[in-house]
């Protein structure tokens, strides 16, 4: 059989100002192994000059990976990591159990964080922030996941052309 989609993701990549936070953050508090680092130098965005930086992979138990970006110069990190104003509509999310939520719960504790946890229904999520200011959803889907999916599947175009047409009534009947 041809693939006709992705298999999976290989890799999400982010700009870090401190590769050590950001380590352990994800290794020690999220559970993700660091599984490669490179140690880079080549020309980037057109430039003539050389720009060096660090490019670290953690591990996805799937072998996707969450990689970050650190660079030498202070220049290239200002140039390659543009301010951005962080939201919580823009957020990687990572699907888990509860056991693996629970864990990641305790350790983010243990910093003395309180991660928000919501349960929309249709999965439970707890929501943090890694060093950089990245917002992470961990989620864990509710029991009935197949059921949910397979209702949300047969009414996606449905449900998105009359919500842009304007009708904005809330199909979640699951909270």
């Amino acid at each position: 059989m041809t693939a006709t989609r992705p298999s999976r993701l290989h890799h999400y990549a982010f700009p870090t100002k401190d590769q050590e936070a950001t380590r352990a953050f994800y290794e020690d508090v999220i559970g993700l192994p660091l599984v490669a680092t490179w140690s880079e130098a080549e020309k980037l965005g057109g430039s003539d000059s050389r720009s060096e930086y660090c490019h670290t992979f953690f591990e996805l138990a799937d072998g996707g990976a969450i990689a970050f970006f650190q660079f030498a110069d202070p220049a290239d990190q200002t140039r390659f990591d543009p301010d951005y104003i962080p939201t919580q509509f823009r957020h990687l999310a990572l699907n888990v159990t509860r056991e693996v939520q629970d864990a990641i719960e305790r350790r983010l504790a243990a910093k003395g964080e309180t991660p928000r946890v919501v349960d929309h229904g249709y999965c439970r999520s707890l929501y943090t922030r890694d060093p950089n200011g990245l917002f992470l959803e961990f989620t864990v889907d509710a029991d009935n996941v197949d059921e949910i999916a397979r209702e949300r599947s047969a009414d996606a175009h449905e449900t998105l052309k009359r919500w842009l047409a304007g009708d904005h009534t809330t199909n979640n009947t699951y909270r």
